[in-house]
């Protein structure tokens, strides 16, 4: 016998008990591991590289292709146009945005840069100017690399966002900030042509969907910690003051004890990128691009200027050029600078933000400490090679999007879904309640005293977004993400 449930509203609110992620990390994809020129296999707890990328699976990448031309993120809840077009500068985009009804939807919007950088696989690779494997899953998304008949390179495939830089880069350029799927680097990209005032165009991808993606949720514990309770994980407050090449901060991340919890870790990128704040930078605020909770050292930039914030490994490769296993990924949290000459061949060098904070760029993990910073790359990044770490570590009290402790004992579909879907338990499963959660933690729906093995589940009537649906039994617990269209 089939159950069919329409809305009931819950008398109890569960927030009292576990906080809902509303801002699932998607995981970078990345299995190999690395020493600072290959792959290796992987590292045992306390040898040399352990603690790094793979070694800790988080929201595995997982995708539905609609049919219609869109895609949805069933760990974000976002639905992502499949094919972007061609390159169209921003005002352009924002009305096609407004008038886009792909999908039969009218909601769509230039997506955030957190939003964007959801989509980011670390197990893209390029070589120079040109294109290997991309850094998004192309089973899924169409991604185009540039049009070398016109003199671009393979690499501009640049998608931007929505999030503006508050600040200038080179020589006083508005920005916007987009990720590059076929490099693998996130930049502050000039909106108007340095030379002609001319609108640029980038590519877009536009989304739909879960708006509280990418709205961080933070709350000082008071124990030299800071918790996120959107992405469930909390952060060392204070970096430690010191810098370390790559293998050493994975061995730092792994050995630290603080606030109690010995299981912390280096981020890896997307984690990292999670607690940049886009709407600060040293220039405007005279402060690093992250929530005033947290502290980050104060460092003097290669001119001896004061005012400066230094780079933060992340656990995540960067695979480029020649020798494609020998770099990381870093945030900006301070200005992202380079050195450049300007005009070009005039001997003049200046010393500029060149991409803006919270830029994601890459150096070498290793190398000797006398010969750097130096400068690399057209835009001339300024590499320091010895970089800050800020630990994190997964929270307990957070309920996890998809904890499928009872494994195939419980089947959901269709998942997403605009109408309907159907929970199905087997016989070994003795279920005694089921609640339907919205993005607050609210109870929507709820089922006790079950009999029924198959219990249908009406969403009609509910706005898209990311829903929990925690399933209580007398064999412990299973939650399940739910995405509505």
């Amino acid at each position: 016998m089939k159950l069919f449930i329409t809305t009931v509203f819950c008398i109890s609110l569960s927030l009292n008990s576990y906080s809902q992620i509303t801002y699932p990390i998607v995981d970078t994809g990345v299995t190999d591991f690395y020493n600072n020129t290959s792959i290796i296999s992987k590292p045992s707890i306390g040898n040399a590289f352990y603690g790094q990328d793979a070694t800790y699976s988080g929201n595995q990448p997982s995708y539905t292709n609609n049919g219609d031309g869109t895609i949805t993120d069933n760990v974000t809840g976002l639905t992502w146009q499949k094919s972007m077009g061609s390159k169209i500068s921003y005002s352009d985009a924002v009305v096609k945005a407004d008038t886009m009804t792909l999908g039969d939807h009218s909601d769509w919007r230039i997506p955030t840069i957190k939003e964007l950088y959801s989509l980011a696989l670390f197990t893209g690779r390029c070589f120079g100017n040109f294109a290997v494997n991309k850094f998004i899953d192309t089973t899924y998304f169409d991604q185009p690399i540039g049009d070398v008949t016109i003199g671009e390179r393979e690499i501009d495939g640049q998608v931007w966002s929505n999030t503006h830089y508050v600040d200038l880069i080179m020589r006083g350029d508005t920005a916007i900030f987009g990720y590059n799927f076929v490099d693998g680097r996130l930049k502050g990209y000039p909106k108007y042509s340095p030379m002609s005032g001319a609108p640029n165009k980038l590519y877009f991808r536009m989304v739909r969907g879960n708006t509280s993606y990418g709205v961080n949720d933070f709350a000082d514990n008071g124990d030299g910690t800071i918790t996120d309770n959107a992405t469930g994980l909390m952060w060392q407050k204070t970096d430690d003051g010191n810098t370390y090449n790559w293998q050493n901060a994975l061995s730092y991340a792994e050995n630290v004890t603080l606030a109690g919890y010995s299981d912390w870790r280096m981020p890896n990128a997307k984690e990292l990128q999670s607690i940049v704040d886009y709407t600060i930078s040293p220039g405007i605020t005279s402060s690093p691009a992250i929530n005033p909770l947290f502290s980050c050292t104060p460092i003097k930039d290669p001119n001896g200027n004061s005012g400066q914030y230094g780079y933060f490994w992340s656990s995540s490769p960067l695979q480029d050029g020649p020798l494609p296993y020998s770099d990381a990924v870093y945030f900006c949290f301070g200005k992202a600078q380079g050195q450049m000459e300007l005009p070009p061949n005039s001997g003049n060098f200046q010393l500029l933000d060149v991409h803006g904070a919270g830029a994601q760029r890459n150096d070498p993990k290793t190398g000797n400490s006398a010969n750097y910073p130096d400068y690399f790359g057209p835009q001339g990044d300024v590499r320091y090679v010895y970089n800050f770490i800020r630990c994190v570590r997964n929270t307990s009290n957070t309920t996890s999007i998809n904890q499928h402790r009872l494994g195939d004992n419980i089947r959901v579909y269709p998942n997403p879904t605009s109408k309907s879907f159907t929970v199905i338990i087997s016989q070994d499963i003795t279920p005694t309640k089921i609640e339907l959660l919205d993005e607050q933690g609210k109870c929507i729906h709820s089922v006790v005293a079950l009999n029924d093995k198959e219990i249908s589940i009406d969403v009609s009537n509910l706005p898209s977004g990311i829903y929990l649906l925690d399933i209580q039994t007398k064999q412990g617990n299973d939650t399940r993400k739910i995405v509505v269209q």
